[in-house]
């Protein structure tokens, strides 16, 4: 299949109908990705050879790809909501700024931290919602709040949600996570310096920062550190739930310094609210367990086998197309029923939701609450990768995104492509509002490309995953959210500008680092 102009803007046109139906038209995800996979069906039908044959094979593994995924999205959601109906988020939250009375510590430890911990243990735009009013509340402007909400979280985007987005890039690459999870780890690990740094700069200017750097380095390192260690020993659903709990489990300790001590805000010593809202404890308790049965799954060969007796697998055939592109025969995703890491959610949230019901935190109805909420979280998202996996197998399968790569690695070369690969990461996901979405749009794309290049592939699908969390933060449709929260209904334009300055200066981070590994000859 040879590259020309015109089968290049043919491969293209539809993520252009997915890009422009969202950001000129302000259509959801869902809408715009069903249109997006109808547009690469015409395509692959009319123009590249595609047969039914091929159209059918390729939704049927889009099918066990997108429900892969998802399994994990609806049980994160289902833990989520299961502590947060009991008042278990808001007691974390609240917890926090009351370990000192330093102001820049106080942004920190919610704007940066917190946020981290939420987005590890639920995502889907839960920091923003969340943490904003906490940092209006304790006398940070609107504007900052958001922003620093927004900043604070995005280096945990990809192996947060219970690493839902390094899921979807698993999976339409068929790359394995082993494989992957270092260089990610390394890339999304020196992001999170650069997230503290500015959420102190935000809050407190210079002076603040410069006050915060003995802290930012020390939090830093321990999240970083702690999430490499979990998703290099394939344990990256925890990756970013493992670091935050680390975070706040250190910035305890931090806060006893001389430096950050101060005078500690409305500590009383009890463990328990007087409202009969869960202890400290009992809050944290879901994600501990979550965390002891992971290790049980991953780390205990008895265990892992009982729960991966039953699993979904299928053998596709060889697929060639009419214009001779060829997709190998090969056995699609398999979905280990019982040992999913959407299953260890649901043991997790059925624990837990016993837990906060014998400690009475419970009020009537939460059961039918819980599920509403999750469902009316989980559809749209749901709808969505189903529509993008759908078109991103299609154009896979009928050679689209080999045409894609091609144009891409002739128009920037070995040596300029590291500096690019962040940028389309990030511009995936700055349009789509989702690193999922963007994983899912541009997996293969950038796999092809640094293949085509004699790049390192894993550092290039770090760099497409790192910009797509960076990109994620600075999404219109998430800053409206988080806008809607403290009042700013009227001023997103002023948050989203100061938010690109924000993002860049952390892609730009992203695009050196990933230049000087790949220039280096790194092996990660």
């Amino acid at each position: 299949m040879h590259l020309t102009i015109w089968n290049w803007l043919l491969a293209v046109l539809p993520i252009a109908v997915i890009l422009v139906l969202m950001v000129s038209f302000k259509w959801g995800g869902s809408k715009a990705g069903a249109a997006g996979w109808f547009t690469a069906i015409a395509i692959a039908v009319l123009f590249f050879g595609a047969n039914m044959k091929l159209l059918a094979f390729a939704q049927i593994k889009s099918l066990l790809l997108a429900l892969d995924v998802m399994y994990i999205i609806w049980m994160a959601l289902l833990l989520f909501h299961v502590a947060d109906e009991a008042g278990a988020v808001k007691v974390i939250g609240q917890s926090l700024p009351r370990l000192t009375a330093d102001r820049v510590m106080q942004g920190l430890l919610l704007g940066w931290v917190f946020a981290s911990f939420l987005q590890g243990m639920g995502g889907f735009g839960v920091p923003v919602a969340i943490v904003a009013p906490l940092l209006v509340g304790l006398g940070f402007s609107p504007v900052q709040s958001v922003i620093m909400a927004s900043v604070g979280h995005g280096w945990a985007v990809n192996f947060g949600s219970l690493a839902t987005s390094f899921q979807s890039l698993l999976a339409v690459t068929g790359l394995p996570g082993e494989l992957l999870a270092p260089a990610a780890a390394v890339l999304l690990g020196i992001a999170s310096f650069g997230c503290g740094i500015l959420v102190a700069y935000v809050g407190a200017g210079w002076k603040g920062l410069w006050h915060s750097l003995p802290a930012v380095f020390i939090l830093g390192s321990s999240m970083s550190v702690v999430q490499y260690l979990l998703v290099t020993n394939g344990m990256w659903t925890l990756g970013a739930t493992g670091a935050g709990l680390t975070g706040l489990i250190v910035s305890v300790l931090i806060t006893r310094l001389p430096l950050y001590h101060g005078n500690i805000v409305g500590s009383d010593g009890k463990t328990e609210s007087a409202n009969g809202q869960p202890s400290l404890f009992i809050s944290i308790s879901a994600y501990l367990f979550l965390i002891v049965l992971t290790f049980l799954t991953k780390l205990v060969p008895a265990v892992e086998d009982f729960l991966g007796q039953v699993q979904i697998a299928l053998k596709f055939p060889e697929i060639t197309t009419a214009l001779g592109w060829v997709t190998p025969a090969e056995v699609g995703r398999e979905i280990n029923i019982f040992g999913h890491p959407g299953a260890v959610l649901l043991y997790t949230s059925l624990i837990a939701y016993f837990v906060y019901a014998r400690s009475g935190y419970y009020k009537p109805g939460a059961p039918t609450r819980i599920l509403q909420k999750m469902g009316r979280s989980a559809v749209k998202s749901s709808l969505g990768i189903l529509a993008m996996v759908g078109m991103a197998l299609m154009m896979s399968h009928s050679g689209m995104t080999y045409i894609l790569a091609q144009g891409l690695s002739k128009s920037f070369g070995q040596t300029l492509y590291p500096v690019v690969a962040p940028f389309i990461g990030a511009l995936g996901a700055f349009i789509t509002g989702s690193n999922n979405n963007a994983n899912v749009l541009f997996g293969v794309l950038q796999m092809n490309t640094a293949q085509l290049l004699g790049l390192s592939t894993t550092l290039v699908l770090a760099a497409q995953t790192a910009g797509g969390s960076l990109g994620s933060i600075m999404a219109p449709a998430k800053v409206i959210v988080g806008c809607s929260t403290v009042g700013l209904n009227d001023r997103e334009g002023e948050v989203i500008g100061r938010m690109l300055i924000y993002g860049v200066l952390l892609l730009l981070l992203m695009a050196v680092v990933t230049t000087v590994l790949v220039l280096s000859g790194s092996t990660l």
